[in-house]
């Protein structure tokens, strides 16, 4: 048995946990939003002539609601310095691939989906006043970017750094006392979930598979934010030289 931990860590936890599930609330009221008013993810499967008109038309405010979207991966951060706050002791070196996977996925998540704001955003402006062999450049520039920024860098590398970060982190809870075994196991379980999922862009026969993905993501999300938030709440009920259950 170790003696608690100290508060800076209990606090670093407790912070990480709470920006993961705040990350997953503020990803479904965003993905909502989005749904409700620009049809999304739909509309990804659209022609630039009928999707930009339709980002443009947002205003704004839409434009706003890209942004935060965009930066909302920027939580894995903090939840990842949580889950080496937790594990550093335990597991030094899977608790800063931890950190690494998270900052990869953040940024990858965050590059496709700040394209919308940004460069889609351009284009839809151009596409508006463009002449019709302008407006096939622009077609082109769309797609090119939906290609790379998007289902590349943004879903397939941003996913993949993703379902490793959960099943590190998992792995590090599990081996720092913090969590139970089957933490793990089922952390296992759905980062195999996410990387078939992770495939849909290429293999279609798997959209059904993306489709549970979708489901199962944010209650993993949710649960690995609760086993930072809780274990951080059983160590600050104990004095500073109460045992604690971290092996």
């Amino acid at each position: 048995m170790k003696p608690d931990a100290p508060a800076g860590s209990r606090l670093a936890t407790r912070v990480g946990g709470a920006a993961l599930i705040a990350a997953t609330l503020l990803f479904a009221a965003v993905f909502a939003w989005l749904a409700h008013a620009f049809d999304y993810p739909a509309v990804l499967d659209r022609p630039a002539a009928d999707v930009l008109p339709g980002l443009l038309a947002l205003g704004e405010t839409g434009r706003a609601v890209w942004v935060l979207y965009g930066l909302l991966p920027g939580l894995l951060v903090p939840a990842a310095l949580g889950v080496y706050a937790a594990g550093r002791q335990a597991a030094p070196l899977p608790a800063r691939a931890a950190v690494i996977l998270a900052v990869l996925s953040a940024a990858s998540m965050a590059a496709g989906l700040l394209r919308w704001p940004s460069l889609h955003w351009q284009l839809a402006i151009a596409h508006d006043t463009a002449s019709p062999a302008a407006r096939q450049a622009i077609a082109a520039v769309f797609a090119a970017s939906n290609s790379y920024l998007g289902s590349f860098i943004g879903e397939f590398l941003g996913e993949l750094f993703l379902n490793l970060f959960f099943v590190v982190s998992a792995a590090v809870l599990t081996r720092s006392g913090a969590a139970p075994r089957g933490l793990l196991l089922a952390s296992l379980a759905a980062g195999l979930l996410g990387g078939v999922a992770m495939l849909r862009n290429v293999l279609p026969m798997v959209q059904a598979v993306a489709a549970l993905n979708n489901a199962v993501l944010p209650a993993w999300m949710l649960v690995l934010g609760g086993v930072l938030v809780r274990h951080r709440a059983a160590a600050s009920t104990r004095g500073p030289l109460a045992p604690t259950p971290c092996a």
